[in-house]
């Protein structure tokens, strides 16, 4: 184990990691695993040591309600849950088969604080708990599944204000980030730290969190018919 993958590991609860492991056996052993990421060895370090990179985000850490937004096999959810058991997770996803994954890993590694929503983010964030999650959580997170206005986009219905959204990407791109900071004023979402994960205990070359905050009420036009903001983001040129 690399000095770094101890340091972060020291970080997450003895419970947690054992609940990691499991999730990582299961990953290698169901077939119908939505990864294409099954060698154990290789899924610990792409999926969780990549999610629990997240930890360096004091925010994050603080969160009593996490919303992983696009969720897919369960990274990064999956893994913050087991290293917050203090926090309650939310695994967003619309697809039914990824879904019944995530609920088998759930079961299989004895994760309680997190729950599986099969649904849009756009629908889920259109409505007020207990039916939706509007304006509900303090943290939301995205690995890998769009376009940072896309993410703020998504993100703003849920989070409460003065909460962030963090989100995983790889190699910084300027356009993007332009866009992202133009669609800014329109879903109260502002910009804050990119920081550089490369090199990390994932061992990826180019890894940048980004870490944005509410800082205001949902404007009343989010969220936008589903799909929409992937389709039209705000803030392109």
């Amino acid at each position: 184990m690399s000095d770094p993958e101890a340091e972060l590991l020291s970080r997450v609860p003895v419970e947690g990691a054992r609940a990691l492991r499991e999730v990582v056996d299961l990953l290698a052993a169901d077939e119908h695993a939505p990864t294409t990421v099954r060698d154990p060895q290789e899924a610990w370090r792409t999926h969780v040591l990549d999610s629990l990179s997240g930890l360096e985000v004091p925010e994050l850490v603080a969160a009593e309600r996490i919303a992983d937004v696009g969720a897919g096999a369960g990274f990064p959810g999956l893994a913050l849950a087991a290293a917050l058991p203090g926090a309650h997770v939310d695994l967003i996803e619309s697809s039914a088969r990824k879904c019944e994954f995530m609920r088998a890993a759930l079961s299989h590694a004895r994760i309680d604080n997190a729950r599986v929503v099969c649904a849009r983010a756009e629908e889920y964030g259109a409505a007020r708990p207990p039916a939706g999650g509007r304006e509900s959580v303090q943290a939301v997170t995205a690995r890998a599944v769009g376009r940072l206005s896309t993410l703020a986009e998504l993100a703003s219905p849920l989070l409460a204000e003065g909460g962030v959204l963090v989100a995983w990407k790889g190699r910084r791109d300027p356009e993007e980030e332009a866009e992202a900071a133009r669609a800014a004023p329109e879903l109260a979402m502002d910009p804050g730290p990119v920081r550089p994960m490369g090199g990390g205990p994932a061992g990826f070359q180019h890894r940048h969190l980004y870490v944005f905050a509410k800082s205001g009420p949902t404007p009343s036009r989010l969220p936008r018919r589903s799909g929409m903001a992937k389709k039209r983001p705000l803030g392109a040129a």
